[in-house]
């Protein structure tokens, strides 16, 4: 049918999904997030689906993994080192995905593209190293990775200039922000806000 292959259909499922489940994490249902959570990933690849001429499988991966990592974080506590092994995978596709479109660059580049999440690791690690215990070295090597995509999406942003590469760097830079966000959350110091903002900054961050 042409509803299924309207890319104003699946942006208007997605929209609709993101905000009941802003709205369910607002009000604490946990039961409406059960269900609209797991569809906001499978909502957005039948966006990309639609929207494109030649699909990329590394992409279709991607939003897989990251679609497994919300089942399995789900689980407020059992899962959690499941869903960081499901985006730590999401998140080297999306290494992939950039990489391919990256020319060659200045070593200048390279260092103004590094310098600014290298610091915030390294700030963010320190302050949550004494509680992390057994999910130390997980969550530095999940961190290193989401870094290192934040890099490069700025490497490829100023090199190339272009409205593409700034949409990608503002998604990189939302993807680094929500995720920095579950970790202070939950290992330095909760706060009733972040549940809304983690998954507002993750809406977009995939969206873009």
């Amino acid at each position: 049918m042409t509803i299924f292959r309207s890319t104003k259909f699946y942006l208007s499922i997605y929209i609709v999904l993101a905000c009941t489940d802003i709205l369910a994490v607002a009000l604490d249902l946990s039961v409406v997030e059960l269900i609209a959570k797991p569809l906001l990933m499978l909502s957005l690849l039948g966006l990309y689906m639609v929207s494109v001429a030649r699909i990329s499988y590394w992409y279709v991966g991607a939003l897989i993994f990251s679609w497994l990592g919300d089942v399995f974080l789900l689980n407020k506590g059992g899962m959690f080192l499941w869903g960081i092994g499901a985006f730590l995978i999401a998140q080297i596709l999306y290494i992939k995905i950039i990489y391919k479109q990256l020319l060659v660059s200045r070593l200048k580049h390279k260092l103004v593209a590094s310098s600014p999440f290298l610091i915030f690791y390294i700030i963010l690690i320190s302050l949550l190293k004494n509680n992390l215990n057994e999910l130390l070295i997980p969550v530095l090597i999940y961190g290193a990775t989401i870094s290192l995509m934040g890099t490069l999406a700025l490497l490829n942003y100023l090199v190339l200039r272009s409205r593409p590469s700034q949409w990608m760097l503002t998604g990189a830079v939302l993807f680094v922000i929500s995720d920095a966000m579950i970790a202070l959350n939950s290992f330095y110091q909760p706060w009733p806000f972040y549940g809304i903002a983690i998954m507002f900054t993750y809406i977009l961050a995939q969206y873009l």
